[in-house]
C-alpha cells in the first residue's frame, strides 16, 4: 500500500498527490501539517529527520522531496508516457523539474506568502513587488518556450508539466492582478481539462489566506 504523508492543500503534497490521480492508484493519505507538533512527532521523524512534507512510503522504502518522488513513482510503477527513458527525452523533463525548484517555485512562494498568507495589515508591498516582478521573469521565460511545444519536454504531457503546472491555479486565482502570457495560459486551460488536475489542483485554499502558523 502506498502511504502519502501531508496536508492536501500543501504546494509541494500537490505534485505526489497529482500523480498518483493521474497514475489512477490507490494510497493511504494522512493530512497531516496543520497542527503544531504534527511534523515533530517521533514517528514522523522516524520517516523524515527534516520534518517536511511530502513523505511516501511503499513498504520498506521511503521517499521525500517533492519532485523525488515524482521521479520515484514514475520509476516504480513504469510510468514512461510521463518520464521517458531515454536519456536526452528523459533530460528534458528533468531540467524542467530541476528549474522549477530553483527558479519557479522561489518566486512564486514569496509572492504567495508576501500577499496572501501575510495578514493584509502586515504586508510589505515593497517585497511584493519584488517578488512578483521575479515570477513575471519566470512567466515570461515559459511562455516562449511554450511558444514552440504544447507541453514543456516536447509534445507530450509530463512530470516536468506536474512540478512547474501546480502553481497555476494559485497564481491566476489568489486575487492579485497578474500578467496572464498567452502560451502560459494556453498551457493553464490544457491542464486544467485533465480530471487529476481538477481533482487535487483546483481546490480551494482560502483556509491559507492570512495565516502563516502552517
Amino acid at each position: 500500500m502506498i502511504e502519502l504523508w501531508g496536508r492536501s492543500n500543501a504546494y509541494n503534497v500537490q505534485k505526489p498527490l497529482w500523480l498518483l490521480a493521474e497514475l489512477g492508484l490507490d494510497f493511504k493519505h494522512y493530512d497531516i501539517g496543520r497542527n503544531s507538533g504534527d511534523l515533530e512527532s517521533a514517528d514522523f521523524l522516524a520517516l523524515n529527520p527534516r520534518a517536511r512534507v511530502p513523505v511516501l512510503r511503499l513498504g520498506d522504502a521511503v521517499v521525500w522531496e517533492s519532485n523525488s518522488i515524482l521521479r520515484y513513482l514514475a520509476n516504480q510503477f513504469e510510468a514512461t508516457q510521463f518520464y521517458p527513458t531515454d536519456p536526452l527525452l528523459r533530460s528534458q523533463v528533468e531540467r524542467w523539474m530541476d528549474w522549477e525548484l530553483a527558479s519557479l517555485q522561489p518566486a512564486f512562494i514569496d509572492l504567495f506568502w508576501g500577499y496572501y498568507r501575510t495578514p493584509a495589515a502586515t504586508r510589505q508591498q515593497s517585497l511584493i513587488d519584488a517578488a512578483q516582478q521575479q515570477c513575471r521573469v519566470q512567466f515570461d521565460l515559459l511562455d516562449a518556450h511554450l511558444a514552440t511545444q504544447p507541453y514543456l519536454a516536447g509534445d507530450a504531457f509530463s512530470l516536468a508539466d506536474i512540478a512547474c503546472g501546480v502553481c497555476l491555479f494559485r497564481y491566476f486565482n489568489m486575487g492579485l492582478e497578474v500578467e496572464q502570457p498567452a502560451q502560459v495560459m494556453r498551457w493553464y486551460r490544457q491542464l486544467s481539462q485533465r480530471d487529476s488536475f481538477r481533482l487535487t489542483i483546483t481546490q480551494p485554499f482560502d483556509e491559507l489566506e492570512g495565516r502563516s502558523n502552517f
